[in-house]
This record gives structure tokens, sequence and C-alpha cells, in this order.
């Protein structure tokens, strides 16, 4: 396990160079100057070329994208100021230091990320079992179309809907909001909870169908009829054998879907007027803020490739095969 993790580490280095090296060489390919964003609408000649010093855009693109990589290592000195390690760089857009902010907006996206993914699992999951195990039954009917006619709803539809039943119509839950679970735990819950459900519900249909079929074909395996022949109850095989040989399908399409859920995040973020990473993410691209934009997709892909290590870590869990490979 320690070797696969360390194969797998050096690969996660291996993408992020690429991914900052794409984002990097792709943003010097657009025609507009960068230094324009930071000089205003009054900006002169000699101004522009101060600019220029100060964010180190008069040297060539190679010589700035190596001390980009340095920075996030070793720290950076810029003109407005010594940039501590791990340095992404001076946003072009306010001069404010690119990690901080990041890090002022990260808590908000790991909660709202965080929080959605545990809901999804356990309604989906859940639904999932329950309809396998009623098979046949008015309860799988309701799960399994219900299902379908979730899975066609989107965030910016679902979110503005839910804020009018539960929000303006009702008052039955407070308008979304993030406050620092440090501060209020329980305006923490209240401010994130709708987003968390409109966010899920995307997701939830999905879990449900495929929980659903992958149960349904655990119970068909030929060591749970085994266990039922050696006259084990329902319940024990159900949970001990079926359903852990189901959540095997589930973790590798969960690996998949975690960039789907950054990306819902975004959409969710924007739907309901939350300062997350996402929002920061789009602002980045339409002000051409180039450090702001590569320490956000370097902190995104890096918060990817965590995730599915820890889901290639639970495969060993769920599956004793995976041990002996």
């Amino acid at each position: 396990m320690l070797q696969f993790l360390i194969r797998r580490s050096f690969g996660a280095v291996l993408i992020l160079v690429l991914i900052s090296a794409f984002t990097f060489f792709m943003f010097f390919a657009i025609p507009q100057d960068p230094a324009m964003l930071a000089c205003g609408k009054n900006c002169t000649p000699d101004a522009l070329e101060i600019i220029h010093k100060n964010l180190g855009l008069d040297q060539p693109v190679t010589v700035q994208y190596w001390h980009f990589l340095a920075g996030i290592f070793t720290g950076r000195d810029f003109a407005v100021g010594h940039c501590d390690a791990p340095c992404f760089g001076v946003s072009f857009a306010n001069n404010q230091n690119v990690w901080d902010t990041i890090l002022d907006r990260f808590p908000l996206t790991v909660s709202l990320t965080v929080g959605s993914l545990i809901v999804f699992l356990i309604v989906g999951l859940g639904a999932g079992l329950l309809a396998a195990r009623n098979r046949g039954t008015w309860i799988d009917k309701v799960f399994s179309s219900g299902s379908l006619v979730v899975s066609s709803l989107q965030i910016y539809f679902l979110g503005p809907l839910v804020l009018l039943a539960l929000v303006y119509s009702t008052g039955w839950l407070q308008k979304p909001k993030y406050v620092p679970i440090s501060e209020d735990a329980a305006g923490w819950f209240a401010g994130l909870l709708i987003p968390w459900i409109v966010m899920a519900t995307i997701f939830t249909a999905n879990y449900t169908r495929m929980s659903r079929s992958s149960m349904i074909e655990q119970l068909q395996e030929e060591h749970v009829r085994a266990a039922r022949a050696k006259g084990m109850s329902s319940n024990y095989t159900f949970f001990r054998y079926a359903w852990r040989g189901s959540l095997v399908p589930i973790v590798t399409i969960l690996g998949i879907d975690l960039s789907a859920l950054m990306g819902g995040g975004m959409v969710t973020e924007m739907t309901f007027g939350l300062a997350g990473i996402g929002r920061l993410a789009l602002d980045s691209v339409i002000n051409k803020d180039l450090p702001m934009l590569m320490g956000v997709m370097l902190v995104s892909a890096a918060l990817i490739i965590v995730f599915n290590l820890i889901v290639d870590a639970m495969y060993a869990v769920i599956d004793p095969r995976v041990r002996l490979s």
C-alpha cells in the first residue's frame, strides 16, 4: 500500500506540473496585456512599464513560469513585498497575495463539497439499498421513478425553486450564507443546508440507481446464495456480503465524480451568492488574473487528487482482493 501511495504521489506531482504549464502558457496566448488591468483606465506608458517590471511581466514567459514554480517552494520577492512559500504570486487585479485569498475562500468550498458529498452518499446509497431490498414493490418503483425525474434537474434551476419554497414562501430555512464553523457551528450548518440539499439532489439520483443495480447483482452472486443456503439470516447476508460487494463500483464512480462535484460547487456558489473558490475562479477568468487563476487551478486539482487517493485506499478496506494484489 505504501509503494502504491508513493507512486500515485509522484504521478500527482506530474499532473499538477502539467496543469500549471498548460494554464500558464495558454494565458499568454491571449493578446490582451494583463498589466493593463492593474494599470487602470488612466494608464500611461511609463506606469505600464513600471507595472510590467513590478509583476515580472518584462521577462520571457519561460522565465516567468520558472519563477512561479520556484516561488511555491521557496517564496518570491515582488516590488510590493516578499511572498512567503507557498507563493502563488500576487493578483494582477488587486495586488493581494493569491495564497492568502485562496485560504480565505477555501473553508467555504470544502464545507460545501464535503457536506453535499456526505448527504448524497447517505441518501443515495440508502435509497438504492432500500429499493433493492424491496425489489418489485411500490417502494422500488417510487425510488426508481423518482431518481429518473431528479436526474434531469440542474442546480441553477432547482436552487431558486428551493429558495422560493423553503425561504421566501414558508420561512422554514434561512437564506444561504457562510459562517465559519469555529465561530458558530449551528449557524454554519443552517447557512449551508440549502446548498447541500440542492447540490446533493443532483448526484443522489445517480447513486440511487447505481447502488440499486449493484446490490441486485450482488444478491445473485454465488457466495451470497451459499451463505443463505448455510442458514445465515437474510439481514446478515444482505449487509455482510452483498452490501459490501456492491460498494466497489460505487467507489469507482465516486472517484470520477469528484471533479464534477467541484464543478457543481462552482455553479452552487454562483446560484446562492457564496464567495468560495469556484466564484474566485470565475472572477479570475473574467479579470484575466493569471496568478489567481493558476493558484485556484492548482489547489482545486490537488484537492481532487487527494480525494482520489483516499478513494483508492478505500478499495483495500472494501475488497480484500485489492490488498492481495
